[in-house]
């Protein structure tokens, strides 16, 4: 991967409108990000799930339950009252906003080529990158996922760790192609997780922790030193989003949802 000439590295990030957890995520690295290395040329902010609200509230109150539900509705409504987005948190930085629908819709992607990005960056985004969208910036897309891959390739991949009752989270960068997440590794990070855990503090510190793990790489691809690991995918499996039945076998390991 060629190095960047002396300007910041062009960066457009592609996320979902989550004000609880995705949040945690911009909140440091908007703050922490080098400016004079790293420039944030957009932020895209696209509807969680790809579903209207009432059919992902319904899928949230079977995997949270009534009790945990309430709770986390609770602060949703709490972070809403307030105002709280990742759009309104880019807008306070001096970052643009840039609408997205579907970012393999060509009119997007036209807007994308006139940006002129050096890497888009995805960070929980709702929908599978297609070749119009991952050919758009000049070194490609990259995208962060919180599991070793390819064992914990899908959805909630924090859930399914601590299910499985690893020792650690991977966070792992990683670069797009059309399989799902089936690109290069371009960095990783160790993120301990306890015998008893509560998947909400795995999921706020993965995603605190992995905005200084996507730093550390954009660095090095501004450096021309990050080299992509090819997945071994005789080893791939994949995880859809997790079923009551696994939330109850979740909470007899006595970890907490909250």
């Amino acid at each position: 991967m060629s190095a960047i000439d002396d300007r910041p590295l062009r960066v457009l990030f592609v996320t979902e409108d989550d004000p609880l957890y995705v949040i945690k995520f911009f909140e440091v690295f908007f703050e922490e990000y080098p400016k004079d290395k790293i420039e944030i040329v957009g932020v895209s902010v696209q509807e969680a799930f790809h579903e209207p609200k009432w059919k992902t509230a319904k899928r949230i109150f079977r995997f949270y339950g009534a009790i945990d539900f309430c709770r986390l509705l609770a602060r949703y409504f709490k972070v809403k009252m307030r105002g709280d987005s990742i759009a309104k948190l880019a807008r306070e930085k001096g970052l643009t906003v840039v609408p997205c629908t579907s970012v393999n819709d060509e009119t997007y992607i036209a807007q994308v080529k006139k940006i002129d990005p050096d890497v888009v960056a995805s960070v929980a985004a709702p929908e599978i990158f297609k070749t119009g969208i991952l050919g758009a910036a000049r070194l490609g897309c990259i995208n962060i996922h919180s599991g070793r891959l390819p064992i914990y390739r899908g959805m909630m991949p924090n859930f399914w760790q601590l299910l499985h009752g690893e020792k650690t989270a991977c966070v792992t960068v990683h670069e797009m192609v059309e399989k799902l997440d089936a690109g290069g590794i371009l960095g990783t990070l160790e993120w301990e997780l306890k015998e008893r855990d509560s998947l909400d503090r795995v999921i706020t510190g993965t995603k605190r922790d992995g905005a200084r793990l996507m730093m550390d790489v954009m660095l090095k691809m501004k450096r021309g030193e990050a080299e992509a690991t090819p997945l071994d995918m005789s080893k791939k499996q994949y995880f859809s989003f997790p079923q009551p039945k696994d939330v109850k076998a979740f909470r007899r390991r006595g970890h907490t949802m909250i």
